[in-house]
Parts: structure tokens; C-alpha cells; sequence
């Protein structure tokens, strides 16, 4: 699936999910409450926007295996390096990363930098964020260098509210991970599939060898609007109570 795709539906993913996470022990706690020593029984609206952005960049992230794609050159050459040695090592474009094992793997990595690495925590958020607004296509056209600039000036600016309304990041690991999984299922149903088992080579196809064209009609003029739909709803219904 394109690029945009992946990340409304990490988006909507996160936006369905969070009110049964916020339930969850310890994921909702902002910055100020944990000082306070007071537990939250819901995210903030804070919290429920910065969870749908880096949930839609986590969604992003199993394709930085790919250095030719839009998403590498979020950041310019700083993302187009990390793709490399992505795809160098998960053995190129739809491999390692397109599994079970990476969305797990970088959802507990995640979690660890929440609890115990505020400077990578923060590093990897402005990266997710990042990845999400180029995703949905900030930027301009034909226009590498100028699109980073501007993506690196609308992340930092988002990444700066969030610190001003105190947002914590209990929820990290598990946007990060149910960034990674939708994008996994997401390919799933393309007609190329994913080695979902990995190490295992057997490429999975959902439903069974029936597959979306990726880039095509269906994807462009259907399977995106509805999603833009889905969010914008969910973003309404969320926040409208708060």
C-alpha cells in the first residue's frame, strides 16, 4: 500500500483503540500526574493527538527498508541513511520489517525509551511525527529539499505543543507496535504479501491470494477517502466529549 494509506489507517488504528487503552494501567498518565503521583482514567486530547500522529509514522516505519520511497527522504539525507542500513540489514524491500517480529520488536524498544531514555524517546517521536506529515503529503512537490525543510519546521513546531501540554508517552510501545501491525496487514492485502513469520519466508496474502493493487484506483479513489473519512470522524467523536 502507498504511503498515505499507511498512515491514516495507523491514524484510525490508534483513534479506534485508545479509549480501551487508556483503560489500561499506567498508559495514560501524563508528565504533570505522574509528578502529582495520580493515575488518569483517560488520555488528553494532547495525548490523543500525538498517540494518532506517532502511530501513523509508526505505521511508516517497516517501509524505511525501502531508500527509494517518498518516506526516506522525510528528513533528507538523515532518514535516506536509515533506510539504507534498514534495508541492509532487514535484507531489503518487504522483509524483515514486514513482520510480526519487528512490530513487536520495536514496540518493547519503544517502551524501554519511554521509561528509560527521555532523549531517545524524544528523538524517536520527532521521527514518527515527521514521518506521518510526509506521509500524508506536507511538502513540496518535486521538491526534496524544500519538503524536508518544511516537514522539519511542522514537527519540531507539533513536538513543542506537545511538551507545553505536558504530554507523557506511557503509551508509546503500544502505538508504536499497532503502527507497525496495521502496516504489516495493511500489505497483507496487497498482492505481493508479507513474510509475516519471519524469519520464515512464506509471504501471508489477506484474503488468501486475493490482493489490492498497490498505487492503483481502488487505493487512490476509495480505500483512502474512506480512511480520511474514518479519522476525521473518529478525531470528532474523541474529542468532541473532551
Amino acid at each position: 500500500m502507498m504511503g498515505h494509506t499507511h498512515a491514516l489507517t495507523g491514524a484510525a488504528a490508534w483513534l479506534a483503540a485508545a479509549p480501551g487503552l487508556a483503560a489500561l494501567p499506567y498508559l495514560s498518565e501524563s508528565s504533570r500526574l505522574v509528578e502529582l503521583g495520580v493515575m488518569a482514567n483517560a488520555l488528553t486530547p494532547a495525548e490523543l493527538m500525538a498517540g494518532a500522529l506517532v502511530c501513523a509514522g509508526a505505521a511508516m516505519l517497516p517501509d524505511l527498508d525501502h531508500p527509494s520511497a517518498t518516506i526516506a527522504q522525510t528528513f533528507g539525507p538523515v532518514t535516506w541513511v536509515l533506510s539504507k542500513g534498514i534495508s541492509w540489514i532487514s535484507g531489503g524491500h518487504r522483509g524483515a520489517t514486514h513482520s510480526l517480529v519487528f512490530a513487536a520488536g520495536t514496540g518493547v524498544l519503544a517502551h524501554w525509551l519511554a521509561n528509560s531514555n527521555p532523549l531517545g524517546r524524544d528523538i524517536l517521536v520527532v521521527l514518527l511525527i515527521g514521518l506521518a506529515l510526509r506521509a500524508i503529503g506536507l511538502g513540496i512537490p518535486r521538491k526534496r529539499y524544500g519538503s524536508a525543510l518544511i516537514n522539519i519546521g511542522l514537527t519540531v513546531g507539533l513536538f513543542a505543543i506537545f511538551r507545553s501540554h505536558e504530554v507523557g508517552y506511557a503509551w508509546l510501545g503500544l502505538a508504536v507496535a499497532i503502527g507497525c501491525l496495521v502496516h504489516v496487514i495493511g500489505d497483507c492485502l496487497t498482492e505481493r504479501g508479507c513474510p509475516v513469520l519471519w524469519p520464515l519466508k512464506r509471504r501471508w496474502l489477506l484474503p488468501y491470494k486475493i490482493g489490492i493493487k498497490t498505487g492503483r484506483a481502488f487505493e487512490q479513489k476509495v480505500l483512502a477517502p474512506i480512511l480520511s473519512i474514518v479519522v476525521i470522524a473518529l478525531l470528532y467523536f474523541r474529542l468532541a466529549p473532551l
